[in-house]
Protein backbone atom coordinates (compact mmCIF):
# COMPACT_ATOMS: atom_id res chain seq x y z
CA UNK A 1 0.00 0.00 0.00
CA UNK A 2 1.38 3.46 -0.83
CA UNK A 3 2.82 5.28 2.16
CA UNK A 4 3.22 9.00 2.82
CA UNK A 5 5.97 9.70 0.23
CA UNK A 6 4.05 7.94 -2.55
CA UNK A 7 0.80 9.75 -1.74
CA UNK A 8 2.63 13.08 -1.56
CA UNK A 9 4.16 12.34 -4.97
CA UNK A 10 0.68 11.74 -6.38
CA UNK A 11 -0.61 14.96 -4.77
CA UNK A 12 2.17 16.98 -6.36
CA UNK A 13 1.41 15.41 -9.72
CA UNK A 14 -2.32 16.13 -9.56
CA UNK A 15 -2.07 19.66 -8.15
CA UNK A 16 -1.11 21.40 -11.43
CA UNK A 17 -4.21 20.07 -13.24
CA UNK A 18 -6.70 20.09 -10.36
CA UNK A 19 -5.96 23.14 -8.21
CA UNK A 20 -7.93 26.12 -9.43
CA UNK A 21 -9.84 23.97 -11.93
CA UNK A 22 -13.57 23.27 -11.99
CA UNK A 23 -15.17 19.84 -12.18
CA UNK A 24 -16.95 20.19 -15.55
CA UNK A 25 -18.20 16.60 -15.55
CA UNK A 26 -17.82 13.67 -13.18
CA UNK A 27 -18.45 10.08 -14.27
CA UNK A 28 -18.61 7.21 -11.78
CA UNK A 29 -18.64 3.91 -13.65
CA UNK A 30 -19.65 2.01 -10.55
CA UNK A 31 -21.47 2.90 -7.36
CA UNK A 32 -18.81 1.69 -5.00
CA UNK A 33 -15.08 1.37 -4.43
CA UNK A 34 -14.06 0.06 -1.02
CA UNK A 35 -17.28 1.62 0.24
CA UNK A 36 -20.33 2.95 -1.64
CA UNK A 37 -19.90 6.35 -3.24
CA UNK A 38 -22.35 9.04 -2.08
CA UNK A 39 -25.59 8.84 -4.08
CA UNK A 40 -25.15 12.48 -5.11
CA UNK A 41 -21.39 12.09 -5.73
CA UNK A 42 -21.28 13.65 -9.21
CA UNK A 43 -23.83 16.35 -8.41
CA UNK A 44 -21.86 17.58 -5.38
CA UNK A 45 -18.70 17.89 -7.45
CA UNK A 46 -19.83 19.19 -10.84
CA UNK A 47 -19.51 22.95 -11.13
CA UNK A 48 -17.30 23.19 -8.04
CA UNK A 49 -13.71 24.42 -8.14
CA UNK A 50 -10.81 22.70 -6.42
CA UNK A 51 -9.52 25.46 -4.17
CA UNK A 52 -6.57 23.41 -2.95
CA UNK A 53 -5.25 19.85 -3.01
CA UNK A 54 -3.73 18.70 0.26
CA UNK A 55 -2.73 15.51 2.02
CA UNK A 56 -3.44 14.12 5.48
CA UNK A 57 -1.42 10.98 6.22
CA UNK A 58 -2.22 8.68 3.26
CA UNK A 59 -5.36 10.58 2.20
CA UNK A 60 -5.65 13.18 -0.56
CA UNK A 61 -7.91 16.11 0.34
CA UNK A 62 -9.44 18.27 -2.41
CA UNK A 63 -10.91 21.44 -0.89
CA UNK A 64 -13.92 22.55 -2.93
CA UNK A 65 -15.46 25.96 -3.47
CA UNK A 66 -18.72 24.59 -2.04
CA UNK A 67 -17.17 24.13 1.40
CA UNK A 68 -16.94 20.36 0.98
CA UNK A 69 -13.77 18.26 0.88
CA UNK A 70 -13.28 15.30 -1.46
CA UNK A 71 -11.36 12.72 0.61
CA UNK A 72 -9.53 10.16 -1.56
CA UNK A 73 -7.46 7.09 -0.66
CA UNK A 74 -5.45 5.02 -3.17
CA UNK A 75 -5.94 1.73 -1.35
CA UNK A 76 -3.59 -1.03 -2.47
CA UNK A 77 -3.73 -0.69 -6.25
CA UNK A 78 -5.32 2.68 -6.98
CA UNK A 79 -3.67 5.17 -9.33
CA UNK A 80 -4.58 8.38 -11.12
CA UNK A 81 -4.01 8.96 -14.83
CA UNK A 82 -4.04 12.45 -16.32
CA UNK A 83 -4.86 13.24 -19.95
CA UNK A 84 -4.17 16.76 -21.15
CA UNK A 85 -3.44 18.20 -24.59
CA UNK A 86 -3.05 14.70 -26.01
CA UNK A 87 -0.51 13.74 -23.35
CA UNK A 88 -0.99 11.02 -20.74
CA UNK A 89 0.68 11.23 -17.35
CA UNK A 90 0.37 9.06 -14.27
CA UNK A 91 1.09 10.78 -10.94
CA UNK A 92 3.38 8.27 -9.26
CA UNK A 93 4.48 4.96 -10.78
CA UNK A 94 5.28 1.43 -9.58
CA UNK A 95 7.22 -1.16 -11.56
CA UNK A 96 4.11 -3.30 -12.04
CA UNK A 97 2.22 -2.12 -15.08
CA UNK A 98 -0.88 -0.10 -14.38
CA UNK A 99 -4.10 -1.89 -15.29
CA UNK A 100 -5.14 -1.08 -18.84
CA UNK A 101 -8.63 -2.53 -18.44
CA UNK A 102 -11.26 0.17 -18.86
CA UNK A 103 -13.38 -1.76 -16.39
CA UNK A 104 -10.91 -0.65 -13.72
CA UNK A 105 -11.33 3.06 -14.58
CA UNK A 106 -13.93 3.63 -11.89
CA UNK A 107 -14.10 7.44 -11.60
CA UNK A 108 -13.34 10.04 -14.27
CA UNK A 109 -13.02 13.77 -13.56
CA UNK A 110 -13.38 16.06 -16.59
CA UNK A 111 -11.81 19.33 -15.46
CA UNK A 112 -12.75 22.73 -16.83
CA UNK A 113 -9.16 23.34 -17.97
CA UNK A 114 -9.40 20.42 -20.41
CA UNK A 115 -7.62 17.85 -18.25
CA UNK A 116 -9.19 14.43 -17.71
CA UNK A 117 -8.25 12.72 -14.44
CA UNK A 118 -9.08 9.00 -14.21
CA UNK A 119 -8.96 6.89 -11.07
CA UNK A 120 -8.05 3.27 -11.84
CA UNK A 121 -8.22 0.62 -9.12
CA UNK A 122 -8.26 -3.12 -10.00
CA UNK A 123 -8.65 -4.30 -6.42
CA UNK A 124 -11.10 -1.57 -5.37
CA UNK A 125 -9.54 -0.98 -1.94
CA UNK A 126 -9.40 2.73 -2.71
CA UNK A 127 -12.10 5.10 -1.57
CA UNK A 128 -13.69 8.49 -2.22
CA UNK A 129 -15.88 10.38 0.19
CA UNK A 130 -17.28 13.91 0.31
CA UNK A 131 -17.17 15.56 3.74
CA UNK A 132 -18.18 19.04 4.83
CA UNK A 133 -15.06 21.06 5.68
CA UNK A 134 -16.61 22.04 9.03
CA UNK A 135 -17.02 18.35 9.90
CA UNK A 136 -13.59 17.18 8.74
CA UNK A 137 -12.13 17.01 12.25
CA UNK A 138 -14.93 14.61 13.21
CA UNK A 139 -14.60 12.42 10.10
CA UNK A 140 -14.02 8.81 11.27
CA UNK A 141 -11.33 8.22 8.62
CA UNK A 142 -9.25 11.15 9.89
CA UNK A 143 -10.11 12.02 13.47
CA UNK A 144 -7.89 9.41 15.15
CA UNK A 145 -4.80 10.17 13.07
CA UNK A 146 -1.68 11.31 14.86
CA UNK A 147 0.49 14.27 13.84
CA UNK A 148 2.09 14.58 10.43
CA UNK A 149 5.73 13.45 10.69
CA UNK A 150 6.85 16.36 8.50
CA UNK A 151 4.75 18.92 10.38
CA UNK A 152 5.82 21.33 13.10
CA UNK A 153 3.84 19.44 15.75
CA UNK A 154 5.93 16.31 15.37
CA UNK A 155 9.05 16.37 17.52
CA UNK A 156 10.93 14.23 20.00
CA UNK A 157 8.86 15.48 22.95
CA UNK A 158 5.60 14.58 21.24
CA UNK A 159 6.83 11.13 20.18
CA UNK A 160 8.20 10.38 23.64
CA UNK A 161 4.90 11.32 25.29
CA UNK A 162 3.01 9.08 22.87
CA UNK A 163 5.33 6.12 23.61
CA UNK A 164 5.58 6.63 27.36
CA UNK A 165 4.69 3.44 29.20
CA UNK A 166 4.05 1.44 26.03
CA UNK A 167 5.19 -2.17 26.23
CA UNK A 168 4.64 -2.77 22.52
CA UNK A 169 7.63 -2.82 20.16
CA UNK A 170 9.00 0.37 18.69
CA UNK A 171 8.17 -0.95 15.20
CA UNK A 172 4.51 -1.49 16.17
CA UNK A 173 4.28 1.92 17.83
CA UNK A 174 5.59 3.78 14.79
CA UNK A 175 3.21 1.82 12.53
CA UNK A 176 0.26 2.95 14.67
CA UNK A 177 -1.45 5.77 12.75
CA UNK A 178 -2.69 7.21 16.03
CA UNK A 179 0.88 7.90 17.13
CA UNK A 180 2.25 9.25 13.87
CA UNK A 181 0.31 9.52 10.62
CA UNK A 182 1.38 8.22 7.24
CA UNK A 183 4.21 5.88 8.17
CA UNK A 184 4.09 2.30 6.94
CA UNK A 185 6.26 -0.77 6.89
CA UNK A 186 8.93 0.48 4.48
CA UNK A 187 9.71 3.82 6.09
CA UNK A 188 9.48 2.56 9.66
CA UNK A 189 12.14 -0.07 8.85
CA UNK A 190 14.33 2.49 7.10
CA UNK A 191 13.98 5.14 9.82
CA UNK A 192 14.80 2.69 12.60
CA UNK A 193 17.95 1.64 10.78
CA UNK A 194 19.06 5.23 10.31
CA UNK A 195 18.42 5.87 14.01
CA UNK A 196 20.29 2.66 14.93
CA UNK A 197 17.35 1.44 17.00
CA UNK A 198 16.08 -2.12 17.06
CA UNK A 199 12.50 -2.63 15.86
CA UNK A 200 12.12 -5.07 18.77
CA UNK A 201 12.98 -2.43 21.37
CA UNK A 202 10.15 -1.51 23.72
CA UNK A 203 8.54 1.75 22.60
CA UNK A 204 8.71 3.19 26.13
CA UNK A 205 12.52 3.17 26.04
CA UNK A 206 12.63 6.36 23.97
CA UNK A 207 11.17 8.28 26.91
CA UNK A 208 12.17 8.92 30.49
CA UNK A 209 9.77 7.92 33.26
CA UNK A 210 8.51 11.50 33.24
CA UNK A 211 7.71 11.19 29.54
CA UNK A 212 10.53 13.50 28.51
CA UNK A 213 12.39 12.50 25.33
CA UNK A 214 15.81 10.94 25.55
CA UNK A 215 18.58 10.82 22.97
CA UNK A 216 16.93 7.85 21.23
CA UNK A 217 13.78 9.88 20.61
CA UNK A 218 15.81 12.74 19.16
CA UNK A 219 17.66 10.38 16.79
CA UNK A 220 14.44 8.69 15.74
CA UNK A 221 12.58 11.89 14.89
CA UNK A 222 15.55 13.14 12.87
CA UNK A 223 15.70 9.80 11.03
CA UNK A 224 11.96 9.78 10.26
CA UNK A 225 12.08 13.28 8.83
CA UNK A 226 15.20 12.52 6.81
CA UNK A 227 13.98 9.27 5.28
CA UNK A 228 10.61 10.78 4.31
CA UNK A 229 12.29 13.83 2.81
CA UNK A 230 14.68 11.69 0.79
CA UNK A 231 11.86 9.41 -0.39
CA UNK A 232 9.68 12.33 -1.53
CA UNK A 233 12.63 13.86 -3.39
CA UNK A 234 13.11 10.51 -5.16
CA UNK A 235 9.45 10.29 -6.16
CA UNK A 236 8.64 7.55 -3.66
CA UNK A 237 9.41 3.84 -3.76
CA UNK A 238 8.29 1.75 -6.72
CA UNK A 239 7.39 -1.67 -5.39
CA UNK A 240 3.91 -2.46 -6.55
CA UNK A 241 1.37 0.12 -7.75
CA UNK A 242 2.88 3.58 -7.33
CA UNK A 243 3.45 5.72 -10.42
CA UNK A 244 5.01 9.17 -10.70
CA UNK A 245 3.62 12.14 -12.60
CA UNK A 246 6.18 11.88 -15.39
CA UNK A 247 5.52 8.18 -15.91
CA UNK A 248 8.90 7.20 -14.50
CA UNK A 249 9.43 4.84 -11.59
CA UNK A 250 10.01 6.21 -8.13
CA UNK A 251 13.70 5.80 -7.28
CA UNK A 252 13.88 5.46 -3.53
CA UNK A 253 13.84 1.65 -3.60
CA UNK A 254 17.42 1.88 -4.88
CA UNK A 255 18.38 3.63 -1.63
CA UNK A 256 16.84 1.12 0.78
CA UNK A 257 19.28 0.30 3.55
CA UNK A 258 17.43 -2.67 5.02
CA UNK A 259 13.95 -3.05 3.56
CA UNK A 260 13.72 -6.19 1.38
CA UNK A 261 17.51 -6.70 1.75
CA UNK A 262 17.50 -9.86 3.87
CA UNK A 263 20.87 -11.63 3.85
CA UNK A 264 22.79 -8.64 2.48
CA UNK A 265 25.58 -6.79 4.26
CA UNK A 266 24.47 -3.91 6.48
CA UNK A 267 25.37 -0.62 4.72
CA UNK A 268 26.30 1.19 7.94
CA UNK A 269 29.97 2.14 7.76
CA UNK A 270 32.08 -0.12 9.95
CA UNK A 271 29.21 -2.53 10.67
CA UNK A 272 29.83 -6.19 9.88
CA UNK A 273 26.23 -7.24 10.36
CA UNK A 274 23.82 -8.85 7.91
CA UNK A 275 20.28 -7.66 7.34
CA UNK A 276 17.76 -9.94 8.99
CA UNK A 277 14.03 -10.41 8.45
CA UNK A 278 11.54 -11.14 11.21
CA UNK A 279 7.74 -10.95 11.33
CA UNK A 280 6.12 -8.43 13.67
CA UNK A 281 2.37 -7.91 13.90
CA UNK A 282 1.95 -9.86 10.69
CA UNK A 283 4.41 -7.76 8.66
CA UNK A 284 8.00 -8.34 7.60
CA UNK A 285 10.55 -6.28 9.49
CA UNK A 286 14.05 -5.81 8.08
CA UNK A 287 16.89 -4.67 10.35
CA UNK A 288 20.53 -5.15 11.30
CA UNK A 289 20.85 -7.01 14.62
CA UNK A 290 24.41 -5.72 15.03
CA UNK A 291 24.11 -1.92 14.78
CA UNK A 292 20.45 -1.54 15.70
CA UNK A 293 20.13 -1.85 19.48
Amino acid sequence: MPELPEVETVRRGLAPVMEGARFAKVVAHRRDLRWPLPKDFAARLEGRTVVGLGRRAKYLLADLSSGDVLVMHLGMSGSFRVFRDGDERTPGKYHHERSQHLAHDHVVFHMGNGAIVTFNDPRRFGSMKIVARAALDREPLLRALGPEPLGNEFDAAMLARACRGKTTSLKAALSDQRIVAGLGNIYVCEALHRARLSPKRRASTIAAKSGAPNERAERLVDAIRAVLGDAIAAGGSSLRDHRRTDGELGRFQHDFRVYDREGLRCPTRGCRGTVKRVVQTGRSTFFCPVCQK
